[in-house]
C-alpha cells in the first residue's frame, strides 16, 4: 500500500512525498482509513511507529472537506482536540500538525503551562481548527472564558496511560463534561492496562481495535542490553561505554529529579557534557537543553520518566536505564525514545541486586527474559549486600501487582 493509494488530498500527499514518505507504517495503514469513514478508534502502537500521522493526516484531511478555504480566521472555531500528556509531547504533535497542514488553511495552537495564558487566549481569540494542549492548561482557558468546546468534532487522547498514570483523571472528566456528546474519539497508548479499557468504555462508541505490536511489547528494532554492576560504580561503567564506543547522543532515564542532576553532576566532572531535564526547570531553560542535546551540543541528557515523555530524536541511538522505573510499563516506553522511525538502537538497564524485584515486574509486561551481563572490569562485588529501598520490597511488589490487576497507577 501507498499512500497515494489512500483517500487523502493532493495538499497532504505532496507534503507526504516532500518528506520522501512513500508507504504507510502499519498503524497509520489501519487508522486513516478508519478514521476517515468517521469510526471511534483504540489503538495500541509502539512509539516511533507513526502514531501521530496516523491520526493527525486522516483530521487533516476530515477539516478539508468540512472547510471552506475562503472562511476567514477570526470565524474559525475549534473542532479538533488532541490532549497529551507533556508539554513536550503537546509540542510535537503540534509541529506535526503544522507541517502537515502547510499548504492548507488550517490553523493549529498548542497550549500548555509555564508560559503565558494571555498570549494563549489571544490566539484562541484569532481563531484556530486545532487545539493540541495538556489537560490543566486547557482547563485554566474554559473556565476563564477564553476557550469553548462545544465544537469540537474530533477529540485524541495521545498517551492515555502515561496521563491516567500522571493522575489527570479528574482533568479529563471535567473537559468530556464541555465536549459534545456526539463527535469521533480516538484513543492511543503505547501500552494497555485495565484502567486504559475502563476509560476506553466510558469514551468510546463501537471502537474499532487496532493493535499492530503485541501489547506492552518493546520494539524489535530494539535491543535489550542488562549490565550486572554496583550501584556505585554505574557512573563509572557509563562513562567507560560512552567513552569505548565514542557514543555522541546518550538518553539517561532516573526515577527521581534530584537523582538527574546527580547523575549529570558526576558525568560532568567525569570529563563528559551532561545536562538533567526534568520539571523543575523552566519551559524556556527545557527548550534550550533539548535544543543543545539535539544539536550535539552536549552528549549525555539525564531525564525523568515525565520529562522525556514526548521527546522525540530519531537518530537516538542508546537509552540508558540508570534505575529501573518503578512502574514497569515505563520501561517501554523509556526504551521507545530509541530505535524510531524504521531505525536500529540499543536499551541499557544497568542492575545491581537492590533491583532485582523492579527487573521481574519488567520482564513480566514484556513477557520476556532480559539476560544480566558483566562487563569485564565492572564485574558486580557478590559480598556486597545491597539493601533495597521500600518501594523495591516483596510488599511494594505485591502492591505495584495488585494496582496493575485492578487497572492503573496513583497519581504518583
Amino acid at each position: 500500500m501507498s499512500f497515494s493509494s489512500l483517500p487523502l488530498s493532493d495538499k497532504l500527499l505532496s507534503v507526504l512525498a516532500q518528506k520522501g514518505y512513500q508507504q504507510p507504517t502499519a498503524i497509520q495503514a489501519e487508522a486513516i482509513p478508519a478514521i476517515l469513514a468517521g469510526q471511534d478508534i483504540m489503538a495500541s502502537a509502539q512509539t516511533g511507529t507513526g502514531k501521530t500521522a496516523a491520526f493527525t493526516l486522516p483530521l487533516l484531511q476530515l477539516l478539508l472537506e468540512k472547510t471552506s478555504a475562503s472562511s476567514a480566521a477570526k470565524n474559525k472555531l475549534p473542532k479538533v482536540l488532541v490532549l497529551a500528556p507533556t508539554r513536550e509531547l503537546a509540542v510535537q504533535v503540534n509541529t506535526n500538525v503544522s507541517q502537515y497542514a502547510i499548504n492548507t488553511d488550517i490553523t493549529s495552537l498548542v497550549i500548555y503551562g509555564g508560559v503565558s495564558i494571555d498570549a494563549q487566549a489571544a490566539k484562541l481569540a484569532s481563531g484556530v481548527d486545532v487545539i493540541v494542549a495538556t489537560p490543566g492548561r486547557l482547563l485554566d482557558h474554559v473556565r476563564r472564558g477564553s476557550l469553548n468546546l462545544s465544537t469540537i468534532e474530533h477529540l485524541v487522547f495521545d498517551e492515555a496511560d502515561r496521563m491516567l498514570d500522571m493522575g489527570f483523571m479528574d482533568e479529563i472528566s471535567a473537559i468530556l463534561k464541555q465536549l459534545p456528546a456526539k463527535r469521533q474519539t480516538l484513543l492511543f497508548s503505547a501500552t494497555f492496562s485495565g484502567a486504559i479499557f475502563d476509560l476506553s468504555k466510558k469514551l468510546l462508541h463501537k471502537p474499532v481495535r487496532i493493535e499492530v505490536d503485541k501489547a506492552n511489547s518493546a520494539a524489535g528494532s530494539v535491543e535489550q542490553v542488562v549490565y550486572a554492576v554496583d550501584s556505585d560504580r554505574k557512573t563509572a561503567l557509563l562513562c567507560h561505554l560512552i567513552t569505548k564506543n565514542d557514543w555522541h547522543q546518550v538518553l539517561i532515564f532516573s526515577r527521581k529529579k534530584q537523582t538527574a542532576d546527580q547523575i549529570a553532576q558526576n558525568m560532568l566532572a567525569a570529563g563528559i557534557e551532561t545536562k538533567a531535564f526534568h520539571g523543575d526547570l523552566g519551559q524556556g531553560a527545557r527548550e534550550q537543553v533539548l535544543n543543545d542535546f539535539k544539536q550535539g551540543k552536549i552528549k549525555v541528557l539525564v531525564a525523568t520518566d515525565v520529562a522525556a515523555r514526548g521527546l522525540d530524536i530519531v537518530e537516538l541511538k542508546v537509552v540508558v536505564n540508570y534505575e529501573i522505573p518503578f512502574v514497569a510499563e515505563d520501561y517501554v516506553h523509556r526504551i521507545g525514545r530509541t530505535g524510531r522511525a524504521g531505525n536500529t538502537g540499543t536499551a541499557i538497564t544497568l542492575y545491581s541486586e537492590d533491583d532485582a524485584l523492579l527487573l521481574e515486574e519488567v520482564e513480566s509486561v514484556l513477557d520476556k527474559r532480559l539476560p544480566q551481563q558483566w562487563l569485564t572490569g565492572f564485574e558486580p562485588d557478590l559480598t556486597k549486600i545491597e539493601q533495597p529501598s521500600r518501594k523495591n520490597s516483596k510488599a511494594a511488589q505485591r502492591q505495584r501487582a495488585k494496582k496493575r490487576a485492578l487497572g492503573g497507577n496513583k497519581r504518583r
